[in-house]
């Protein structure tokens, strides 16, 4: 099992698909790291050797926020939103939907499970 940026990525998968399981990379940037260093695309994580692996880590270390640091970067921006009381950060707060979908139906993702209201039935 390779370990690439503190992820245990899968063994018998394609590098490709196998990369993505890696928070901050996904298909686009998968492909463009393999294409980078000249990795068949065929080619599955058990079958790369050490130095490869060391290249691909030393890759996604170079030029990607990846996992924790991204994760970070992600909240603090949310959290700086709120500081602002902007309308997207008061959204995040009430923990509504941010980027303007309808809330009167829907938006159960966001809202959580549906809440009865006692003396609403007619």
């Amino acid at each position: 099992m390779a370990r690439i940026a503190g992820v245990n990525i899968p063994t018998n998968k394609r590098v490709v698909i196998a990369l993505t399981y890696i928070h901050g990379i996904g298909p686009a940037n998968a492909k463009a790291i393999v294409e980078k260093l000249n990795i068949a695309s065929e080619r599955r994580v058990q079958d790369l050797t050490d130095q490869e692996v060391l290249q691909i880590r030393e890759t996604i270390d170079a030029d990607y926020s990846v996992e924790g640091d991204l994760r970070r970067t992600v909240a603090m921006n949310i959290k700086r939103l709120m500081d602002l009381a902007c309308y997207r950060g008061l959204r995040h707060r009430r923990g509504l939907p941010v980027r303007g979908q309808r809330t009167h139906t829907n938006a159960r993702t966001r809202k959580g499970k549906a809440k009865p209201i006692a003396g609403k039935k007619k």
